[in-house]
C-alpha cells in the first residue's frame, strides 16, 4: 500500500457527522446540489430505459459520478462554486479504473442475485411457472423465504460499504480499481461503527424524507452524495492529498 496514505479510525458518532456536515454544504449551494442530483439519477434512469446495454452501461458509470461528487464537494470546500458542469468531473480523472470499478460492482451485484436465486428465492420463468406475478402471489411465494431478501440486502450493503471509499481514492489519487479497492476495504473495516452508523443514519433520513411527498428527497439524496467525500477526507489522511481544487 502507499506508503504516503493512511487511515484514522474514527468513533462510531462520526457516520452521523458526515450527514450533518453535508447538510451545511448543501445548505450554502441547495439549488447547484439538488440539480447535480437530479442530472444524475435523470441520466441513471435514462439508460436503465435503454433495452439491453442501457442497464449495463448505467452501473458501469455509477462510480464515476460518485467520484464528480467528491471532486465537487472538494472544490466546495475550497472556495470554489457548484456549477452543473461539475456533475462530469469524474469522466476527466481516472474514468477507466472508475468504470472498472462499476463492472465490478455490477458482477458482485450479479453474483448476489444468482446466490439468492439459488437458494430459492422465486423467480418465475421456470419450467411450468409464471413468468409474471401479481404483489399479492408474489408474497405469498416469499413465504418462509424472506430470510434470502434479507440475506441479499445485507451482502449488498456489505459490498457497497466496502468498496464506498474507492471512488474518490481513484479520482483522486489516480490509484488502480485493485489498490483503491484494498484501500477502501481496509478503511472500512477500521472505521465498521462509523460506517454502520451512517449506514442508519441515511436510512431513516430516507425514511423521513419520503413521508412528505418524497419531497424531502431533494435534500437528502444531495446530502447522500456530499458525505461521499467528507467520510473520504476524514478517514484518509495524505501527505500527496489533494490540497487546492482539483480541476
Amino acid at each position: 500500500m502507499d506508503a504516503n496514505l493512511k487511515v484514522a479510525e474514527v468513533s462510531a458518532g462520526r457516520g452521523a457527522a458526515w450527514l450533518a456536515e453535508a447538510f451545511g454544504l448543501f445548505r450554502k449551494a441547495p439549488l447547484a446540489w439538488i440539480g447535480l442530483s437530479a442530472g444524475w439519477l435523470i441520466i441513471t434512469f435514462g439508460l436503465i430505459l435503454i433495452p439491453l446495454i442501457g442497464g449495463v452501461i448505467a452501473n458501469f458509470i455509477q462510480p464515476v459520478f460518485f467520484a464528480s461528487f467528491a471532486i465537487a464537494a472538494l472544490r466546495q470546500v475550497a472556495g470554489e462554486p457548484v456549477v452543473m458542469g461539475d456533475l462530469f468531473l469524474g469522466f476527466r480523472r481516472n474514468v477507466r479504473s472508475l468504470i472498472n470499478l462499476g463492472a465490478i460492482l455490477l458482477v458482485a451485484e450479479i453474483g448476489i442475485f444468482a446466490l439468492m436465486a439459488m437458494l430459492g428465492l422465486p423467480m418465475g420463468g421456470g419450467a411450468g411457472e409464471k413468468t409474471t406475478f401479481t404483489i399479492a402471489e408474489y408474497v405469498k411465494l416469499l413465504e418462509g423465504k424472506e430470510w434470502i431478501l434479507l440475506l441479499g440486502f445485507v451482502l449488498t450493503v456489505a459490498v457497497k460499504g466496502a468498496l464506498w471509499f474507492a471512488p474518490p481514492l481513484i479520482a483522486l489519487h489516480d490509484m488502480s480499481v485493485s489498490h483503491a479497492m484494498r484501500w477502501s476495504v481496509y478503511a472500512a473495516l477500521g472505521n465498521f461503527g462509523a460506517l454502520l452508523v451512517y449506514g442508519f443514519t441515511l436510512m431513516a433520513l430516507f425514511f423521513a424524507a419520503i413521508i412528505p411527498w418524497g419531497l424531502g428527497l431533494m435534500v437528502v439524496i444531495p446530502m447522500m452524495v456530499i458525505s461521499t467525500y467528507l467520510g473520504y477526507r476524514e478517514v484518509f489522511e495524505a501527505a500527496g492529498a489533494p490540497d487546492k481544487p482539483v480541476t
